[in-house]
């Protein structure tokens, strides 16, 4: 009796240690190609990036994005619109098989997740008309600009400013881009998202980036482990960027070129 419990119990032993590499070694990368779909998420409304256009479809660049990662793996696309709470606990839960949700990324969700190489600029900096010569922050004496008070554009501008520049405080983005296109101020300090929406509004006034604040680029989210994945992803967006698909879709939806991305 007791050589076969021994036995039994061995056996048992030897069943769990041969199924557990087999689990940890399962490749979503294969799963995806072979269901021939993947599901990825996308922002539900937080406009350029992804929400819902005239027609009642979402469109925006990250959605764009997920468009070309479907077409080129071959599969069909269902897209998940998320919130930014939402993304992280969907992707490790396995609701989606990728995060395409202007997500930046830090240490703190790296615990979690792994992520690409970036693929979206998510930047502040200063905008302004073309025959504006400001390329630095020294080259704003002389200027007015005009920033949105206690935001990160206005906390990160300010630790570089030069003496005699003049910084305009306003109390919200709707008085600062009220200044702007009042003429009360030269230059525009926001984010790219902003600067985006307000050209798209006012298409007979240019704007350019002159130079960048700071930069938070987006990464797109891979479940962690999945390292399959994550190699074929880096290599979409390598491929999207010397192809210059990337930049046809900053143009495109945020009306800059695609500014050089940052690797991680």
């Amino acid at each position: 009796m007791f050589g076969k419990l021994k036995s039994s119990l061995f056996a048992g032993a030897f069943a769990a240690l041969a199924l557990g590499p087999v689990a940890a070694s399962a490749d979503q990368l294969a799963e995806v190609l072979d269901r021939g779909k993947i599901v990825i998420g996308v922002p539900e409304n937080f406009p350029p990036f992804g929400s819902l256009g005239a027609t009642f479809e979402h469109e925006g660049y990250d959605v764009d994005v997920a468009k070309l990662i479907a077409e080129d793996l071959g599969v069909e696309l269902e897209l998940k619109p998320i919130t930014s709470k939402q993304r992280i606990p969907f992707l490790t839960s396995g609701t989606v098989d990728l995060v395409v949700s202007s997500m930046g990324a830090n240490p703190e969700r790296a615990k979690s997740i792994w992520f690409s190489a970036a693929y979206a600029p998510f930047f502040s900096a200063a905008f302004a008309a073309p025959e504006v010569d400001a390329s630095s922050p020294e080259d704003l004496v002389g200027l007015k600009a005009g920033v949105t008070g206690g935001t990160i554009e206005d906390l990160e501008l300010s630790k570089s400013l030069p003496e005699g520049a003049e910084l305009i405080r306003f109390g919200d983005n709707a008085a600062t881009l009220s200044a702007y296109l009042a003429g009360q101020v030269d230059v525009l300090v926001t984010g790219n998202t902003v600067a985006a929406k307000m050209a798209s509004e006012n298409p007979d006034r240019s704007l350019e980036t002159k130079f960048i604040v700071r930069q938070s680029p987006a990464f797109i989210g891979v479940k962690s482990g999945e390292s399959n994945l994550l190699q074929w992803v880096n290599v979409f967006v390598l491929h999207k960027k010397l192809g210059g698909v990337l930049n046809e879709l900053s143009i495109k939806w945020l009306g800059q070129e695609l500014p050089e991305l940052p690797t991680l």
